[in-house]
């Protein structure tokens, strides 16, 4: 199954994780809709991090929070 992952394929419980990471930390950073530059390259940061092995939640948010800061 992790092959899958690095295929670009995900499973609808891992799109579920991206999406809670991905809006939490777009509320700490108070990203809105208009942000759209700043909210497609915190996109490719979970998902960078998630294909990168990282696949607890919270982890996976403080992997990103640290490598991108606010």
């Amino acid at each position: 199954m992790p092959l899958l992952h690095h295929l670009g394929i995900f499973e609808p419980c891992d799109l579920d994780l991206l999406q809670r990471v991905f809006d939490r930390l777009c509320d700490e950073r108070r990203l809105t809709e208009k942000d759209k530059d700043q909210r497609e390259a915190l996109a490719e940061d979970v998902i960078r991090a998630f294909r990168n092995g990282i696949t607890d939640e919270a982890e996976l948010g403080r992997a990103v929070s640290q490598s991108d800061g606010p």
